[in-house]
């Protein structure tokens, strides 16, 4: 008889909520009870609705708890395993509905999802390579080392149309060919796996749910090119997605997937991870090779691209994690099969963290041509707590901001770029009323400040000087040609900066000045915050109507400002006001209003 199967979320979000304790207690009750020939219980990758973990699945079944707890762990052997009872309380309930749906397929988070980077996730251990095997692993790799020739791969993906994931959507094919045709005595491949986006773990997700499915992409890359050595690019930060690599490295080695005469031809090629230090700036490509080589990572002008003088001044070829996640399928599928989801300009799918003020965070992949409205709203469940949608920043950091007049526009690469956003490497950051516009853009405009290597002028001093505007608006002392000289000095920096950093650093302002610029004019014109959050330009006024005289704001004003006796309505000396709050969090009372 064939083992049922429990697996429970590994991913480092579930990780921190006790999953592993989970478990632990399965396995501890399994054994109480004598069933290890009848169940099993494992990790596996993020089932990707992350609002709702952690999750255990039980296969072949697929009966899906939500929001499990440790101490559940005896419920679910004793009703699930043992008699076969599904555990209602923890199976989800529609929240329009009220209704439990006890078919996973049929819950709207993932009703309009195409799993196939995925696929894997939530039906493997990631750390036991004969499931992966089991589900048709390294299937693609037979395949293309025993019966398709190097130019045959190179036209197969070619002719998938497949996009580089990492943000820049670069024909995958077209840049194996050029790496193809280059004649050297060493090429490389890289797996740029540093991702840095505030928000995006996308690919640490798939690293940590299905790290061969990457393997066996860098492979078949490694042998399309001619390549013998390849590198994994991977953030120090990430300790979880590295050890579950090095476990499927080293168990691939010993299945010779990897190592010398990979299914006995004459193809060898070995990857080695190296770690970096967490630099944003080295997810650019030109740095990250510099940092590969024990070098600063800065960014280097382009030409020569890595294709010509990458690694060690060798042919290179650095895609990304879920790009190399996607070739397995189009080779063992073929092209028209890629091709039957998505856009003509962008087939496929792609993975985004959903994250922000949405009621559903998580991890969705979905076919390119999608609306933003359906990412949001039906598989994202809209906005937290009933508020209103007012915006969604794509593409990380230096990607744009759109409005809900963009909500119905088809996610890919080429509608995301006409509206002054990009698809970046997946992060999708949701706002709501309660946001401001120029603080964002000042946000995101902070982190690349930070985040830049200072080599060239245009993004070093450039972007400060955008920053030092923003500061200005923020705090009330903006002019009206500010909003000129924001947008001139903007497209300045995009034009002439070196790499993609700074050529995309202002995107932020660009689209905030383009979508809401009413938001920027009441912060200068009327030195008044729409969304109230920008500290400077607070008003804090005592309601002597709503005042009992309680004194608790005056024990908190830090310079006080406030004064009043008690039992009688208080008020705020403006001039001493140094707006900082604290009398707005202490009036049990709604006495103080802020304007």
């Amino acid at each position: 008889m064939e083992k049922r199967k429990i697996f429970v979320c590994g991913e480092t979000g579930c990780l921190s909520s006790k999953s592993e304790e989970i478990l632990i207690n399965l396995k501890k009750v399994i054994g109480e009870y004598k069933l290890e020939d009848q169940v099993e219980a494992a990790l596996t990758g993020c089932f990707g609705f992350c609002e709702k973990g952690p999750i255990v699945a039980v296969l072949p079944e697929n009966n899906f708890y939500l929001e499990v707890k440790p101490e559940d762990a005896r419920e679910i052997i004793e009703s699930d395993i043992m008699k076969h009872q599904i555990v209602d309380r923890l199976i989800y309930t529609d929240p329009d509905t009220r209704q439990k749906v006890y078919n996973p397929g049929e819950i709207g988070f993932y009703r309009k999802q195409v799993r196939r980077v995925l696929k894997n996730c939530g039906i493997i251990d990631p750390e036991n390579i004969e499931d992966f095997i089991q589900n048709d692993g390294y299937e693609a790799l037979r395949k293309a080392l025993t019966s398709m020739t190097r130019e045959e791969i190179v036209r197969e993906m070619k002719e998938s149309r497949l996009r580089g994931r990492g943000g820049a959507g670069f024909p995958t094919g077209l840049k194996w060919e050029m790496a193809f045709n280059r004649i050297s005595d060493e090429k490389y491949i890289v797996c740029n796996a540093d991702e840095g986006d505030p928000g995006a773990f996308m690919d640490r997700s798939v690293l940590e749910g299905d790290p061969h499915l990457v393997i066996e992409g860098m492979v078949i890359g490694a042998y399309a090119i001619g390549a013998v050595k390849g590198f994994v690019y991977i953030r120090a930060e990430y300790p979880l997605a590295m050890h579950r690599l090095s476990v499927a490295i080293e168990a691939a080695r010993r299945k010779g997937f990897l190592g010398k005469n990979i299914f006995g031809t004459d193809f060898s090629f070995d990857i080695e991870l190296r770690l970096g230090a967490g630099a944003f700036v080295c997810g650019e490509e030109t740095a990250l090779l510099r940092s590969m080589e024990g070098k600063r990572g800065e960014p280097t002008s382009k030409p020569p691209y890595p294709i010509d003088s990458g690694y060690l001044g060798k042919p290179t070829v650095v895609n990304n994690v879920e790009t190399f996640a996607n070739v397995p399928g189009i080779i063992l599928n073929g092209a028209s099969w890629f091709k039957e989801v998505g856009t003509p300009g962008s087939p496929g799918t792609k993975v985004f963290a959903l994250s922000g003020k949405i009621a559903n965070v998580g991890l969705v992949e979905v076919p390119m041509g999608i609306t933003l409205r359906e990412i949001i709203f039906e598989i994202g469940g809209g906005v937290k707590n009933g508020k209103k949608f007012k915006a969604v920043q794509t593409g990380g950091p230096s990607g744009g901001c759109l409005s809900e007049a963009d909500l119905d526009i088809q996610v890919d690469f080429d509608n995301l770029s006409a509206k002054g956003a990009i698809m970046g490497s997946g992060g999708m950051v949701v706002m709501d009323e309660d946001d401001c516009m120029v603080a964002i853009a000042k946000f995101f405009l902070e982190f690349t400040l930070d985040e830049s290597c200072g080599k060239c002028t245009p993004c070093r001093v450039g972007n400060t000087r955008l920053f030092e505007i923003l500061q200005r608006i923020t705090t009330g002392n903006g002019k009206l040609e500010d909003i000129k000289l924001l947008k001139t000095l903007a497209e300045t920096v995009k034009t002439t900066s070196l790499c993609g950093l700074g050529q995309t650093s202002p995107n932020p302002v660009l689209s905030t000045l383009q979508k809401f610029e009413d938001e920027y004019i009441a912060h200068i014109v009327e030195k008044r915050c729409p969304a109230k959050v920008c500290q400077g330009l607070l008003v804090y006024r005592i309601d002597e109507s709503n005042c009992i005289g309680c004194t608790a704001c005056a024990k908190v004003c830090p310079v006080m400002a406030i004064t009043g006796f008690p039992k009688k309505p208080h008020t705020i000396n403006q001039e001493l006001c140094i707006k900082c709050g604290a009398c707005y969090s202490a009036c049990r009372f709604n006495a103080v209003n802020m304007e």
